[in-house]
């Protein structure tokens, strides 16, 4: 199940290979650092990653075993729902959807995902635009109420951006996350894609 690269993304994958310069990553985290940048045309995220160890093992055979996806908002499933049917058509789950009312002093986004993570405890987490997501998530996983495969942490702004994220970084969960401000559902989806591609050529290897 090899994935093919579009011409234009092949290209551009070799600019950022010559731009890149000295880096430390394995070739696992540097596809997916890659994809990353060929979506937001930003370096600085090559300083701004973070993967926890067995993070990509354990999304990869989370992907494989056809985990639930839950995402936080719509945008980021229509940037993977591609690749997600034309691979391992894991369910995928977006929270904003899953509900109408939010709960009290909650966004309609965390309430959603509250509810979504509980249901499927152990799904592939994924959160591109809601830090309050991202902090209850965190929440839920210290009460042991939800044990992800991996949380895919990446939410982007200034209201409790930045603190979602170092408290993500305390969990005992495999993790991919981006330090700091900088995210966004494209991020989260070209992290996704990634390693969805990963597992796919893994497969067919």
């Amino acid at each position: 199940m090899s994935i093919e690269i579009h011409p234009i993304q092949s290209e551009s994958f070799a600019i950022i290979d010559q731009e890149i310069g000295e880096h430390s990553f394995n070739s696992a985290e540097y596809a997916i650092l890659r994809r990353v940048i060929h979506s937001t045309a930003d370096f600085e995220f090559s300083q701004l990653i973070r993967f926890s160890p067995n993070a990509i093992k354990q999304g990869i055979l989370a992907l494989k075993q056809q985990v639930p996806i839950i995402v936080d908002v719509g945008m980021v499933k229509q940037g993977v729902a591609n690749l997600v049917t034309k691979t391992f058509n894991n369910p995928l789950i977006c929270a904003l959807e899953n509900v109408s009312v939010p709960l009290a002093g909650k966004t309609l986004t965390e309430t959603g995902f509250i509810h979504v993570a509980q249901a499927f405890p152990h799904g592939i987490m994924v959160i591109g635009n809601a830090p309050t997501a991202l902090l209850s998530l965190c929440s839920l996983i210290e009460q042991k109420l939800v044990s992800p495969s991996l949380v895919i942490g990446v939410p982007v702004g200034f209201v409790s951006v930045v603190e979602s994220k170092i408290k993500l970084a305390e969990m005992p969960v495999p993790q991919i996350r981006v330090e700091g401000r900088k995210g966004g559902s494209p991020v989260a989806s070209a992290i996704l894609n990634a390693l969805i591609v990963l597992a796919a050529n893994e497969q067919s290897e």
